[in-house]
């Protein structure tokens, strides 16, 4: 073999060699698996969630992924029944007129005021032009905020939040104390749990009335109960989960109705506790104080 053949031979052999180096590397990786890519960021969210991280607090923002809380009127005078108007705007500034159903509903609204009084979970009508439309109570005066708890088609799960300023005489009321029990409408409600910031909480809703045991609950949204969490300090948005559903073998009609949920900060939250028994849908409210526990 000449000089030539053999420069020619070796140039060959590098480009061999660099070749299937390029392969092993993408193929295997750093570690010695098959595709170590980062997983999409979807996949880490959930699996965060499973691991008992606590999710972001909601209703904070009123644009969020691309997403707009656009009340027609953001300000009022103080009336019973005062119809409600808003849309939710996508990236484009085009109302969204496509939902996906979660908890029996297109879109969930609640109202309460800024000392988290007179709270209201309701479900507006959506129109063709992509307009949703509600009364609601604004008897009393001050300021409100607005949750609107939805997923648009194709988009993520949102909690968007806005202010509504009610004009009138305003009173402030202070934030309830803690207790473990509240009356509704002759039902006693009793609350158990000890819930940490960071960790993964259980808190137990029993319902009883005239001294007995309520076993009959109704379902509502899916469930025997709904559960809103509010933070006092800023009327931050916490999604609670019920455990089990109504006709699932396992859950039982009441009195007694789980949650699951992930407190991210230590503090005062509101709870208000949606159930319903002979056909009529009560709210009972609690105040917790929520510890520190250990950062996730």
């Amino acid at each position: 073999m000449n000089a030539a053949q053999k420069i020619a031979a070796f140039v060959a052999g590098l480009v061999m060699v660099f070749t299937v180096a390029i392969w092993v590397g993408r193929t295997v990786g750093p570690e010695g698996g098959v595709d170590v890519r980062q997983a999409p960021p979807h996949e880490d969210s959930h699996a965060a969630h499973d691991a008992g991280a606590p999710e972001p607090l909601g209703g904070l923002a009123v644009v969020q992924d691309g997403y707009t809380l656009d009340l027609t009127e953001d300000r009022g005078r103080a009336a019973k029944d005062v119809p409600l108007r808003f849309r939710i705007l996508d990236g484009n500034g085009a109302p969204v007129t496509r939902y996906v159903e979660k908890h029996e509903k297109l879109l969930h609204l609640i109202v309460v005021r800024s000392d988290l009084a007179g709270f209201q979970h309701v479900h507006p009508v959506l129109e063709s032009d992509g307009t949703w439309r509600v009364p609601v109570d604004l008897s009393r005066a001050g300021d409100y905020r607005i949750f609107a708890d939805f997923t648009p088609s194709g988009g993520p799960a949102l909690t968007l939040g806005a202010n509504l300023h009610v004009g009138g005489e305003y009173d402030p009321q202070p934030l309830p104390p803690v207790a473990a029990t509240t009356v509704v409408d002759g039902y006693t409600v009793a609350l158990s749990g000890a819930p940490k910031a960071n960790e993964p909480s259980m808190l137990t809703l029993a319902v009883s009335r005239n001294g007995k045991p309520v076993t009959d609950l109704q379902p509502y949204l899916g469930a025997y109960g709904h559960l809103v969490a509010l933070r006092a300090a800023d009327l931050g948005y916490l999604h609670v989960h019920p455990m089990g559903e109504p006709g699932d073998g396992i859950t039982a009609a009441g009195p007694e109705i789980a949650f699951h949920a992930t407190f991210p900060s230590a503090g005062a939250y509101r709870l208000f506790l949606d159930f319903q028994h002979d056909g009529v849908v009560r709210t009972a409210a609690f105040t917790v104080t929520v510890e520190d526990g250990e950062a996730t």
